[in-house]
């Protein structure tokens, strides 16, 4: 199955033994991303940030399509948070251009190949044209079968467990559910990943040392990965490389090794 991807991206000769080293069986269930360095990689290049942002969504392209090729679950790509309405305007703008070029680009794609797509955060504070371009975006891939695409947009985990409570507040006060009936899963369930596992593996290109408010609840017991390559120099040999070194760790979820 990987032979078919490995033709395609290139020096995959030279990375033989990253590839050897991974175990089919044990590849992640879920896999984060949160998307890092566009505008630093196109500076550094002396481009505007927004050339940057247009190589990153390439990328994503790219490690989707690896992701669901290898067997991944779900991947969750931090696309645009809630913070990200503090840059200037004209980025934001460029940023949702991005979001609704990269659906109608890709969707028919994705869908052709068996992968889900769903939004994760406020998207009801975005515009009209993007709500309706997301709507038709899950709705055409509502019944597939194969790997999960998460993307996070207008996506604050903060902002995500504030309105898990408030949820569950107005259940308690409705009569529907008693203050000590509520549990972990209670809670986890009115999460936008609700029914989905949490992540096994939480990547982070850029350098950057950090979790920038992304799935907070979910990663308590995430294997965090980071680069110092940039998100648009991201290939699928680094993620190959990523799951590799998951592989090799030992999570006891707080327990001891048997």
């Amino acid at each position: 199955m990987w032979k078919k991807w490995l033709s395609k991206i290139g020096g995959a000769e030279d990375k033989s033994h990253l590839y050897q080293a991974l175990d089919e069986k044990r590849i992640p269930k879920h896999i984060a991303i949160i998307m890092d360095g566009n505008g630093r990689w196109a500076q550094k290049r002396g481009m505007p940030r927004a050339f940057g942002h247009r190589e990153g969504a390439e990328t994503l392209k790219k490690i989707v399509r690896f992701s669901s090729d290898i067997g991944v679950g779900a991947l969750t790509a931090y696309a645009f948070s809630t913070e990200n309405w503090k840059r200037p305007t004209e980025e934001v703008h460029l940023l949702m251009k991005l979001i609704s070029d990269y659906l109608d680009g890709n969707i028919e794609e994705m869908h052709q190949n068996n992968v889900k797509v769903r939004f994760l955060g406020k998207t009801e504070e975005l515009s009209d044209m993007l709500r309706r371009k997301i709507e038709k975006a899950q709705t055409r891939t509502a019944n597939n079968t194969g790997l999960v695409l998460n993307l996070a947009v207008n996506y604050g985990a903060r902002t995500e467990i504030t309105r898990a409570v408030q949820i569950i507040a107005s259940q308690v006060r409705d009569g529907m559910i008693k203050p000590e009936d509520i549990t972990e899963n209670t809670i986890q369930q009115q999460l936008y990943t609700a029914n989905l596992p949490d992540p096994d593996l939480l990547i982070r290109p850029s350098g950057d040392l950090r979790i920038s408010n992304f799935l907070l609840w979910q990663c308590a017991y995430t294997e965090f990965w980071f680069t110092e390559e940039n998100w648009p120099d991201f290939t699928p040999e680094l993620l190959v490389q990523a799951i590799s070194d998951f592989q090799n760790r030992e999570r006891r979820f707080g327990g001891l090794k048997k």
